[in-house]
């Protein structure tokens, strides 16, 4: 083959590419977005660097001005982040570890508001989309802004009790504002999967227990492709824990998927798997082997 309350153990990620206790880690977004959360809380002695794309995340992963990059990946209630789906397989970085952060969304307003001064809520669409309930609680008018942190910047610029932002609680702490109510998200379940980005593709041992590899394959064009393509790791007993699909330059019949399975490609099963796959592809690339998040295993013990 070629936004939120840190809860300390909601957010894993694996330092599988980076020996040094510190660095510098990219993201997409502004300071105390949710991002920033979850790279604060998976690298406490990391220095976070905010960027205003992905691809800028990237760039600075690329160019050395970070040493890792954190980039969501999917939400469980948002689902997918498209644009990652289709700049990872060509961006040159590999996929070195993952880490799971809880969306645990704050009602944050200036010094001196209340619950009773407040009209107007600020944030971004789909994070309005998720505190429904405490919108209607309180009789709030939902403001759509770019993001949530920066939504909390311009509430605590403004200073006005009228106003408060649905953020997390790093953006509080970053830009001075009161949380009066933690927790008011719709669901508790909210969850952002993030994938850890390196330049540089580390070695792990296939012996080591609990990995996860991270691939990208496209299917030739000919009936039941797909169906075969997959067989060979439902007889070999591979876990899928992910399988999307995505078109390629706008064709219909370029379709491109983007997999994450249970061990290591060195690893019999998997192995076998792989090279079925192959038989029934016209491409396969393998983006990254990582140790998986400890948050599986704590989802896996509370089914």
């Amino acid at each position: 083959m070629t936004g939120t309350q840190a809860t300390g153990t909601q957010a894993t990620g694996v330092l599988a590419a980076a020996p040094r206790l510190t660095g510098t880690i990219a993201f997409q977004g502004r300071p105390g977005a949710y991002s920033d959360l979850a790279c604060r809380t998976a690298y406490p002695k990391w220095k976070t660097l905010p960027c205003a794309t992905f691809e800028a995340a990237m760039d600075a992963l690329r160019s050395g001005a970070a040493d890792l990059a954190m980039l969501p990946c999917e939400n469980s209630l948002a689902g997918r982040v498209p644009d990652i789906h289709h700049l990872l397989p060509d961006s040159g970085l590999y996929v070195v570890g993952e880490a799971f952060q809880r969306v645990e969304h704050c009602l944050l307003a200036p010094k001196g508001a209340t619950l009773k001064t407040i009209r107007r809520a600020h944030s971004h669409a789909v994070a309005l989309g998720q505190v429904r309930k405490i919108l209607k609680e309180l009789n709030l008018q939902a403001v759509v802004e770019a993001d949530t942190a920066g939504s909390a910047e311009q509430v605590a610029g403004w200073n006005n009790p009228e106003d408060c932002a649905i953020a997390s609680s790093l953006a509080a702490e970053l830009f001075g504002l009161e949380i009066l109510r933690s927790n008011v998200e719709d669901a508790a379940h909210n969850t952002t999967r993030f994938y850890v980005m390196s330049r540089t593709r580390p070695f792990v041992s296939p012996d080591a227990p609990g990995l996860m590899t991270t691939f990208v394959f496209r299917v030739r064009n000919v009936p039941a492709a797909l169906y075969k393509a997959l067989g060979g790791f439902a007889t070999n007993g591979v876990n899928m824990t992910k399988l999307e699909s995505y078109m390629i330059g706008g064709q219909f019949t370029a379709t491109q998927f983007l997999c994450d399975v249970e061990g290591h490609p060195e690893q019999p099963a998997l192995r076998r798997a792989l090279e079925e796959l192959s038989f029934f592809s016209r491409e396969a690339r393998i983006l990254g082997v990582y140790p998986a998040a400890a948050f599986r295993a704590e989802q896996d013990s509370a089914d």
